[in-house]
């Protein structure tokens, strides 16, 4: 398991040294979030009883920028050694394919958690914020950010160039995030809405990690965590085999 940690070591650093850019500024950017669409909403929006909207959206917003950042760590980081070149060393070494994708797969975790963590840091300082289920909270944020984690990979396997990276990150990532019930509950969106709602998956760990919080969800968090379970499975499948392969990777 050397290879492994050295491996892992190696993409923990990669984004530490540039913490300013990769820890600090998703911060900020959140925190933007916050303060305008509470500042619109708080006193004209109400999604579930008892509930400001403040609190409702707090939740959505730390998800947000921990899904967005496991996935730009991972895929980030493959298109910069494919496009460098330096991704021949990682190849010519006996890692095995598993190995490869656990040690990608946990440094983006380790990124998204460290995002998520100083943004509820920095919020709670003006902010109360419930944690009705802590086990909840901490279950979505670990499978989240392990789904996107793997889709980076992918998107990054895929991506020749930057512009490919950025078109995968602005036509699938960013919509999926954005429609996935950060801002608002799906039971205020019409029927044909709703229903699109089910397939996105993002809108279950958004709906779970929620549920930690305030102890309402739109869905049962069972069944959140069923489908995000199901998702990450045939990502990761489709991932190990893309790398053993070596599809856009090793020719």
């Amino acid at each position: 398991m050397t290879g492994f940690f050295t491996l892992f070591h190696k993409e923990l650093l990669r984004f530490w040294k540039v913490s300013f850019q990769t820890i600090l500024a998703p911060i900020v950017s959140t925190l933007l979030y916050l303060f305008i669409f509470s500042h619109l909403l708080e006193s004209r929006v109400q999604v579930y009883p008892g509930i400001t909207y403040s609190q409702f959206l707090i939740p959505g917003l730390i998800i947000m920028a921990i899904l967005q950042n496991a996935f730009a760590n991972s895929s980030s980081s493959l298109i910069q050694s494919k496009i460098s070149g330096n991704i021949i060393f990682v190849l010519l070494s006996p890692l095995s394919y598993f190995e490869f994708f656990g040690a990608y797969l946990l440094a983006s975790v380790a990124r998204g958690l460290l995002v998520g963590l100083g943004v509820f840091i920095v919020i709670s300082q003006f902010y109360e914020i419930p944690t009705q289920f802590p086990f909840w909270i901490i279950l979505f944020v670990l499978l989240g950010s392990m789904l996107l984690g793997a889709l980076g990979i992918i998107a990054g396997i895929c991506s020749d160039k930057f512009d490919q990276l950025a078109a995968f990150q602005n036509f699938i990532i960013l919509p999926f995030t954005f429609l996935s019930g950060v801002f608002y509950s799906v039971f205020s969106l019409s029927p044909v809405w709703q229903k699109l709602s089910y397939i996105n998956p993002f809108f279950y760990i958004v709906d779970g990690f929620r549920y930690g919080f305030l102890g309402i969800s739109d869905v049962p968090p069972h069944l959140s965590l069923t489908a995000v379970i199901a998702f990450f499975l045939t990502i990761s499948l489709l991932t190990l085999n893309m790398l053993r392969a070596g599809y856009k990777v090793r020719y």
